[in-house]
């Protein structure tokens, strides 16, 4: 009985007499009432019920569905794995239809068997339980196919479920993002992860080959071709054929070679350089580049028609700066693969160490950290890196305090909420405590704490 009393249920209803009754059905669960639409995003703020039971009807206006309807798309908006079952009237049928077109689990119609309305509400919980624990396993799943890429921070994990949600697609993806942010590692995992895994995954520096042998490299060319071609060679997008082929600085590629690149992507079929013979090629294009090519295209550099064809998917790669702790977690991972590499034995980083590659700007991102790192190994004397191994030039002294003291850290988060809470209300406490999500008291509390009036 105490594990369900845990389970929060919040029940949106006007009419007091019913109120009592849903109430009386449901006292094995911790149950919390609303009678409009303020009070229960108030009780769904503070309360986070897994399950919500609703009537369309509500105040100002109970005739109309209006404003249950606006509570309901609120509740799916800020809650989107609560549970909504609506209670609707008999003439209620095509509105119960459209809750659930919005987004409602279920609906009963009034009036209801408690029995029926029970078992939906057990239904409901069970649903969620199990969809919770589908978001824990999934948090702690690491796809093999993005393996060689390390990160905690949300929006690098948000890049790899876009990975991987068009891995099995034909799209073509562009790759934007700095140096050395783990372009090629994610143009991989792309490939790993799609039906293509099987095949070849071939990578070209567009900006590393001379423009009179980049087109060769691309779509290879026939015997006796130019001087020097003394037997047919096939290019790399022909040689990467049932697999992926990545184009890595596709803002340096020549004007010429960019519309030879568009008939391609728009015909799927090259000639080699010398040749007469239409070559049909199936691969998979993925581009990359630390360009803004849209300012190429401004600049007449880059052909507009050829982006568009190149930027099916947009995927935004963040420098390593802006990534929340993966400087400390990556460097920890090579200070553990360089050490065996060196046999070095068991290595690890000071705390001197760690606040200065937390304080780095890192302007080579992942690769520059990867060669300090590497450095470091080699010329640490004893058993640990220090802040000097790494050459970074940091004065710790000069660095603000970054006290991890968790009681610290909540208060100072805690007050900023609550200024900012009070500041958007012009100091209305009633209304902060609503945007907060807590009660006056609390507020109050929380506002004495920290000298606040």
């Amino acid at each position: 009985m105490s594990a369900e009393k845990s389970r929060p249920l919040l029940i949106v209803e006007d009419d007091p007499a019913l109120q009592k009754q849903i109430r009386w059905s449901f006292d094995q669960f911790e149950t919390q009432v609303a009678d409009d639409r303020e009070s229960a995003l108030v009780q769904l703020r503070r309360h986070n019920p897994a399950v919500v039971t609703m009537d369309l009807g509500l105040p100002p206006d109970p005739d109309s569905v209006s404003e249950g309807f606006r509570l309901l798309e609120q509740i799916l908006a800020e809650a989107p794995d609560t549970k909504v079952i609506v209670l609707t009237g008999q003439n209620g049928h095509a509105n119960a239809l459209r809750a659930v077109a919005l987004g409602a689990y279920d609906f009963i119609a009034k009036p209801f068997e408690p029995e029926l309305l029970n078992l939906t509400v057990e239904r409901a919980f069970r649903l969620h339980e199990l969809q919770q624990e589908n978001h824990r396993l999934q948090a702690m799943y690491q796809p093999d196919a993005l393996a060689g890429l390390l990160t905690r921070d949300p929006e690098m994990l948000r890049l790899c479920r876009v990975i991987e949600k068009v891995a099995n697609s034909t799209a073509t993806v562009l790759l934007l993002g700095e140096s050395g942010t783990g372009k090629e590692v994610l143009a991989r995992g792309l490939h790993q992860a799609s039906p293509r895994k099987s095949e070849r995954f071939l990578a070209i520096n567009c900006a590393a080959i001379p423009d009179n042998l980049l087109e060769s490299e691309l779509f290879g060319y026939e015997k006796g071709a130019f001087t020097g071609a003394a037997k047919t060679t096939p290019g790399k997008i022909e040689a990467a054929n049932g697999g992926t082929l990545m184009l890595d600085e596709i803002g340096d590629l020549p004007m010429a070679l960019q519309a030879k690149l568009l008939r391609f992507l728009q015909e799927r079929v090259i000639e080699r350089i010398g040749g007469r013979q239409e070559i049909a090629v199936d691969v998979r294009i993925v581009c990359a580049t630390h360009q803004d090519l849209k300012e190429l295209i401004r600049e007449g550099r880059f052909r507009e028609d050829l982006y568009y064809r190149l930027a099916e998917i947009v995927v935004n790669i963040p420098p390593l700066r802006k990534r929340s702790g993966d400087a400390s977690l990556l460097a920890h991972a090579f200070v553990r693969r360089f050490a065996e590499e060196q046999r070095r034995g068991s290595l690890s980083l000071t705390d001197d160490a760690m606040r200065a590659i937390e304080a780095h700007g890192w302007p080579g991102n992942v690769r520059e950290l990867e060669n300090c790192i590497k450095r470091a190994v080699i010329m640490a004397d004893g058993a640990q890196i220090s802040r000097v191994d790494l050459e970074l030039g940091i004065d710790i002294d000069s660095l603000p305090d970054d006290s991890l003291d968790l009681r610290k850290v909540r208060d100072e988060a805690e007050k900023k909420a609550v200024l900012t809470a009070l500041a958007r209300v012009d100091s209305n406490v009633l209304k902060a405590s609503e945007l907060l999500g807590v009660s006056r008291p609390t507020l109050y509390d929380l506002m004495h704490r920290f000298g606040l009036k």
